[in-house]
C-alpha cells in the first residue's frame, strides 16, 4: 500500500486467483470508484453526517484530506497535515487514520525517520476532524528499526477503549511481513502494555507482504482485513482473519487465496478501510488501480472505492453502494 512511487514504476502482472476463498466476484462490488483521482491507502472517518478521507501523499500534499456528505461527490482534497515535524523526510508520508478522542482528533501517520532512512509512525492532533493537524514530536513515536520500521497505522476502538494495529516493515529487510496490535491511552497519545503479533504473511498468494491492517467487531466477533501482494501490480488483493480480542489471537482465513481480488474496473485493491454510514451500515473504503492502468508509471491512479460488506453467516459478504 502507501508509497509515492516515483512514475516510472511499472507494474506487473495479472494476479492469479486462488479456486478458495475467491475474490469478489465482478458486479457483486461497485461498478465505478467512488472518487477515480489518486487517493492511495484511505481511512473514512464519519462525524456527524459528514464523511471525512485522508489518504496517502500526493504531490507537495502531505496527507489527502477530503469530505463529503453522502461518500459519493467529495470535495477537492486538502492538506490535513501541511507540515511535518523536524524529523521526518518529505516525501513519504503514507497511510493516515484518524481517531477522536473527546474533543480532540489524533491523527497517525507514516513517515521517514531522516536517521534511520527507515519508515516510523508517528501523530499529530487538531481540535477539528479535517486538520490542519500539528505534530511537535521530536523523533519518531512507533519504529521497529529491528524489522524493517513501522507502517500503516489503523485506530480502532473496541469496548469503548482505543487500539492501534500497524504493520512492521519486514519486507525492507527481504523478510515476511507482521501485524501488530497495542493498546492506546485514553487520550490516544500513548502506547500501553507490550505490541501483539496479530498474524504473519505466510500464503503462497500474499507474496510474503500483508500490510494494511483494518479491525472490525460485529455480531460478537472480530475481524482482521488487510491488504496483500505487490502494492503496484494487479496481484494486490485483500483477505482477512478472526480474532478473540483486539489483540488477537487472530487466525487467518484466507490462506487458500484472498477474500477480495480484482473484479470489475477495480484491479489490484488493497487499503481496507471500515465505516458506518448514517443509516448504521458497514462500508468499506479501498483503493484499487485501473485496468490497463495498473502502476504509476503506466499512468495509474490508485482510486478510492466504497462497498458495503454485510456478514453472513460469520462471513464478509460484498455488495455495492
Amino acid at each position: 500500500m502507501k508509497r509515492q512511487r516515483p512514475r516510472w514504476w511499472v507494474a506487473v502482472a495479472v494476479a492469479t486467483v486462488a479456486v478458495l476463498a475467491m475474490p469478489a466476484p465482478a458486479g457483486a462490488a461497485s461498478v465505478a470508484p467512488a472518487y477515480p483521482p489518486d487517493f492511495p491507502d484511505p481511512f473514512i472517518l464519519r462525524v456527524g453526517g459528514t464523511f471525512h478521507a485522508y489518504a496517502t501523499q500526493t504531490g507537495s500534499t502531505n496527507v489527502q484530506r477530503m469530505q463529503s456528505t453522502d461518500t459519493v461527490r467529495w470535495r477537492s482534497p486538502g492538506d490535513a497535515l501541511p507540515a511535518l515535524p523536524p524529523w521526518a523526510e518529505w516525501g513519504h508520508t503514507w497511510a493516515p487514520a484518524v481517531l477522536q478522542r473527546g474533543l480532540t482528533y489524533v491523527l497517525y501517520y507514516t513517515a521517514r525517520d531522516r536517521n534511520s532512512g527507515r519508515q516510523c509512525i508517528s501523530r499529530a492532533v487538531s481540535l477539528l476532524p479535517q486538520g490542519p493537524y500539528l505534530d511537535m514530536s521530536s523523533s519518531p513515536w512507533l519504529c521497529q528499526l529491528d524489522r524493517g520500521g513501522s507502517i500503516d497505522p489503523y485506530a480502532f476502538e473496541d469496548g469503548g477503549a482505543p487500539y492501534l494495529a500497524w504493520k512492521s516493515d519486514d519486507n525492507a529487510l527481504n523478510r515476511p511481513t507482521s501485524l501488530w496490535g497495542q493498546r492506546l491511552s485514553a487520550d490516544g497519545l500513548s502506547l500501553v502494555g507490550s505490541p501483539a503479533q496479530l498474524l504473519v504473511s505466510d500464503a503462497a498468494w500474499e507474496g510474503s507482504v500483508i500490510e494494511g491492517p483494518a479491525m472490525v467487531s460485529t455480531g460478537g466477533r472480530r475481524y482482521l482485513f488487510y491488504g496483500a501482494n505487490g502494492w503496484d501490480s494487479a496481484n494486490a488483493a485483500i483477505g482477512y482473519g478472526t480474532c478473540s480480542g483486539p489483540l488477537g489471537p487472530c487466525t487467518k482465513v484466507t490462506s487458500a487465496g484472498p477474500w477480495m481480488g480484482s473484479h470489475g474496473q477495480a484491479v489490484g485493491p488493497s487499503g481496507p478501510t471500515f465505516f458506518t454510514d448514517g443509516a448504521g451500515a458497514l462500508r468499506m473504503g479501498y483503493h484499487a488501480w485501473s485496468p490497463g492502468k495498473v502502476g504509476y508509471g503506466a499512468g495509474g491512479a490508485r482510486s478510492l472505492w466504497i462497498d458495503r460488506v454485510d456478514f453472513v453467516g460469520g462471513q464478509p459478504v460484498v455488495s455495492g453502494l
